[in-house]
């Protein structure tokens, strides 16, 4: 393939947008969430290791919150480049592969958010490129991953998989090791009643990759296998969607564990894709058209709800059903209490305080601060977007609260 630098200067112009619009959203858009705040202030993992250093040294901010994934998302952005180089015919394919790939929601909105997702797509492309690059697998890497996260379970078994088709004896202990040793330390939970969830796996995967994609990808996958067309990355792939597939059965999945080993599987996707097209005529291109109108659609409608998701809430009966509630209201509360002058509350809600601590609100003792509406006076403090309430919280000075309950 000719490289064209046109293309790359499209490539590295789009990556650099995005990622300024990425550090713009995670500066004044998103607020903590709980589960982000247990990484901060509770957890001791390699993720909480990533956030508090970056804390450490840009301060306890939003921005430095999601520093990191962001950092993760443009580098795992640059590697997938970097793999591709002589992957398509056409350097224009390349380009259209990896603006896909930039643009998948499950890549993309894991790249602002605290979890272990990017992070694992990230490493598992630098292994990719090291093996793609020098044609051998790089132990080291695999050992490392051991210490990263339990997912990576899933990539060891996939290169057993891979071994044995190849016959790479030494492969196979070593991943076989590995996965031994994963399990022993990370475990695998099968605690819970057994419940079917293999539909909201389903819809899950079709949020990730978008409808019409993750389709083509169950196609592309099974189109590898009858035609014994089958690479490192098919395995990789394949297995993660299985396993999560088989699980499914009994309990419901940790997505984040699994679809970032599907996702890698893109540019083999395309490749697929653009064969088909290109060896039709134009008048039995139809249904590819088609099918390339509606991903483009859908991925266009993702991008949007990702960076602009606040005027949903008008629609919404439910604010608590908007897609990410969970990473709204907490700085627009702190703003109100800061209108205020409190700089300290006690409160009845465990998740509500650790998220206001992220935002230097600590327990104090002259105010109380609660989402239930106590039958004794207080203060109603509403958060709106667009005019449309969606959190409501009541502040009580402690002398009434000391009054009307003891």
């Amino acid at each position: 393939m000719i490289t064209n630098n046109k293309y790359k200067y499209y490539f590295y112009s789009l990556l650099l947008l995005l990622t300024f619009i990425l550090l713009f959203k995670a500066t004044y858009s998103l607020s903590i969430s709980y589960k982000e705040a247990l990484n901060v202030f509770v957890n001791n993992s390699v993720l909480s290791l990533i956030t508090n250093i970056s804390i450490y040294i840009f301060g306890q901010n939003d921005l430095a919150l999601r520093l990191p994934f962001i950092l993760f998302y443009t580098f795992s952005v640059i590697i997938m480049y970097k793999i591709t180089e002589n992957y398509f015919r056409y350097e224009k394919d390349r380009y259209i592969s990896i603006i896909v790939f930039m643009l998948l929601p499950g890549v993309l909105s894991a790249s602002l958010l605290v979890n272990s997702a990017i992070v694992i797509i990230f490493f598992t492309l630098l292994y990719l490129y090291y093996y793609y690059k020098y044609n051998k697998h790089s132990y080291l890497l695999l050992i490392l991953f051991l210490f990263i996260d339990n997912s990576f379970a899933i990539l060891y078994l996939a290169l057993f998989f891979y071994s044995l088709k190849n016959k790479d004896t030494k492969l196979l202990y070593i991943s076989l090791i590995l996965f031994t040793l994963s399990m022993y330390i990370y475990g695998f939970s099968t605690s819970g009643r057994p419940r079917g969830f293999l539909v909201d796996t389903f819809a899950i995967y079709a949020t990730v990759f978008s409808p019409f994609l993750f389709l083509y990808f169950i196609y592309t996958m099974y189109r590898s296998w009858i035609k014994n067309d089958r690479t490192l990355i098919w395995y990789i792939s394949i297995t993660a969607l299985l396993l999560s597939l088989l699980f499914s059965f009994r309990q419901r999945i940790y997505i984040e564990d699994f679809a970032p080993f599907v996702v890698i599987s893109l540019p083999y996707m395309l490749k697929t894709f653009f064969h088909a097209y290109r060896v039709r005529l134009k008048e039995f291109r139809t249904k590819y058209n088609i099918l390339a109108f509606l991903v483009i659609l859908m991925l266009s409608i993702n991008v949007i709800l990702t960076f602009v998701n606040k005027p949903l809430y008008l629609i919404l009966p439910n604010p608590n059903k908007h897609f990410v509630y969970q990473y709204h209201f907490i700085k627009e509360l702190v703003e109100e209490l800061s209108k205020r002058n409190i700089h300290s509350v006690v409160t009845d809600d465990y998740e509500l305080a650790l998220r206001l601590k992220f935002y230097h609100i600590e327990r104090g003792e002259d105010y109380f601060l609660t989402l239930k509406n106590y039958d004794y006076p207080s203060e109603r403090i509403s958060i709106k977007y667009y005019g449309k309430e969606v959190f409501v919280a009541y502040l009580i000075k402690i002398k009434w609260k000391n009054r009307f309950l003891y």
